[in-house]
């Protein structure tokens, strides 16, 4: 309304963009706010009253996951594009090698746990692995970090993980609860969280369960047909070979995104 306020409002854009649950902010600016001036005053930090993040999860809730894991005898690690954002990939890979524990990633969470070690199931949902999908919905308890339950995802809601409890950690509070029913909630940054979750958490005898997927990995593994043909995945296996995985790979939207997601394994985050 006051061009006078068009500065701190910028600086405050920016403030909500680049933290918590980092995302685009829309600044609209009437026309007339457009045609005036002021002199120009950039704030170098602003306090916003309605905008707070919590980055500290509630630790009744983090003693609440940590007996729900405990209890478990089919658990299963959802990880998403929050551990990256939160620099989470350490904190998640003692919490999986911890309580042995397997881990999926959604498509923005590759590179969050190294998909070479044995706990990883690789990518879930549409385009993911068949063990790790049957290792979902199979599972009784979800521990779901910094993931949306995107649809390509859960397919349909009705029927996703029908026997699991659902322990979903998020910066977001708006994400938690949002497509499907979470038993245990807990809101705060990843990284904070599981640094907690990781001193009150200790291994478990899930031996059966981790046996039962290793079945489903050796009856349905990833493959593709291998003639005499050059196909996608195995360009993209020979890319991953020649390179070691340490190269950054970048794809266009499309099939090509699959195939980059499904045939290169990821052991690092970006």
């Amino acid at each position: 309304k006051d061009v006078r306020d068009l500065a701190r409002t910028i600086k405050e854009a920016f403030h909500i963009a680049i933290t918590g649950r980092p995302g685009p902010v829309l600044v609209d600016i009437p026309v007339d706010v457009q045609l005036h001036e002021a002199e120009f005053h950039y704030p170098k930090e602003v306090d916003i009253r309605s905008y707070k993040p919590t980055y500290y999860g509630h630790v009744g809730q983090i003693k609440r996951a940590a007996k729900a894991i405990a209890n478990s005898k089919r658990p299963i690690i959802y990880s998403g594009g929050g551990i990256i954002i939160s620099g989470a990939s350490k904190e998640l890979y003692e919490l999986a090698t911890k309580t042995h524990i397997p881990v999926t990633t959604t498509l923005l969470g590759l590179g969050g746990f190294p998909e070479t070690h044995e706990l990883s199931l690789g990518m879930l949902g549409m385009h993911g692995t068949v063990y790790a999908n049957h290792a979902i919905m199979e599972s009784d308890l979800i521990i779901a970090i910094g993931a949306r339950f995107d649809d390509r995802v859960t397919g349909k809601l009705d029927e996703f993980a029908p026997h699991a409890k659902i322990i979903h950690i998020d910066i977001d509070p708006a994400s938690v609860s949002k497509n499907v029913k979470v038993d245990i909630p807990i809101v705060g940054d990843a990284k904070n969280v599981l640094q907690a979750l990781n001193k009150m958490v200790q291994k478990a005898d899930i031996s059966e369960w981790t046996e039962r997927i290793k079945k489903w990995r050796d009856k349905n593994p990833l493959t593709y047909k291998k003639d005499e043909k050059l196909r996608p995945q195995y360009i993209i296996e020979q890319i991953y070979e020649t390179t070691e995985g340490k190269a950054i790979i970048c794809t266009e939207v499309g099939q090509n995104q699959m195939w980059a997601a499904q045939w290169y394994k990821y052991t690092e985050p970006r």
